[in-house]
C-alpha cells in the first residue's frame, strides 16, 4: 500500500535518466577499452560521451524544469549549509537536485567535457590519434594527451565521491536517490506545497540529441 503521508511526483524526465545511466555505462566501457588496448572502441565510446554531454548542456537551458541549470545551481553558501546537515535524518523535500548535488552535477559535467574534448586533440604517437590532433601544434596535442590521461583519475575520484554521497543519503538521511533516477518518480511529503515540475518537449529533446550526434560525427570525420 502506498504511504498516505507521501505523494508521487515525476521529477526526472527520461532524457536526464538516459544521460545519467548512459554516462555510467560508457565510462565503464572507456576504462575497460583503454586498459585492454581496444582503442578504436575507446574512441567510439568517447564520441558517444561527447554527444551526450552536448545534449545535456543544451537541455540544461531549454529542457525540463529540473534539468535546467538555473533551477539547481544555488550559491556556494547554500551548498555548504546543506552539507552541514548531511547526517541528519529527514524526509526528502527536494524536487530536483539539492544545493550540494547541483554543484556536483556541474563539476562532473565539466570534468567529463574536459576529458572528451582533450581526447579529440590527443595523440599517443603510436596507435591512436584524435580527429582534431592534426589541426593543432605538437605541443598542444601533447598537452591535450597529458590532460586526457590525468583527468580520468579525477573522474574516478569524483565518481567514487558521488557513490559515497548516495550511500550517505541512503544510510544517514534515509533518502533513496537511486530509485528516482531509475523511475523518474520521487515520493515527497504530502504536506509539502509543491507542484510537479514542467517536463521538456520530447520532440525538442530528440532534435537536440540528433544535432549533438551529428555534430560529433562530423568532428570524428575530420581526422
Amino acid at each position: 500500500m502506498p504511504n498516505p503521508a507521501t505523494i508521487r511526483i515525476k521529477v526526472w524526465d527520461p532524457w536526464i535518466r538516459m544521460v545519467h545511466w548512459g554516462l555510467v555505462g560508457l565510462l565503464g566501457g572507456l576504462w575497460w577499452s583503454g586498459k585492454t588496448g581496444r582503442l578504436d572502441l575507446h574512441m567510439t565510446l568517447g564520441h558517444c560521451v561527447l554527444a551526450l554531454l552536448l545534449f545535456r548542456l543544451a537541455w540544461g537551458f531549454v529542457g525540463s524544469d529540473t534539468a535546467r541549470f538555473r533551477a539547481f545551481l544555488r550559491s556556494p553558501m547554500a551548498a555548504f549549509g546543506h552539507l552541514r546537515h548531511l547526517f541528519h535524518r529527514a524526509p526528502d523535500t527536494e524536487i530536483g537536485h539539492n544545493a550540494a548535488g547541483g554543484w556536483m552535477v556541474l563539476v562532473l559535467l565539466l570534468v567529463l567535457l574536459t576529458q572528451a574534448v582533450s581526447g579529440l586533440f590527443a595523440d599517443d604517437l603510436i596507435f591512436t590519434r584524435g580527429p582534431l590532433a592534426g589541426y593543432v601544434s605538437g605541443n598542444t596535442s601533447d598537452w591535450a594527451t597529458w590532460i586526457h590521461l590525468r583527468n580520468f583519475n579525477l573522474i574516478l575520484v569524483l565518481a567514487a565521491l558521488h557513490i559515497l554521497a548516495v550511500l550517505i543519503y541512503a544510510l544517514g538521511r534515509g533518502q533513496d536517490l537511486v530509485r528516482p533516477m531509475v523511475t523518474g518518480v520521487k515520493r515527497l511529503p504530502a504536506s509539502l506545497p509543491v507542484r510537479a515540475p514542467r517536463l521538456g518537449s520530447p520532440l525538442l529533446a530528440v532534435l537536440l540529441l540528433l544535432a549533438a550526434g551529428a555534430a560529433v560525427w562530423g568532428i570524428s570525420r575530420l581526422g
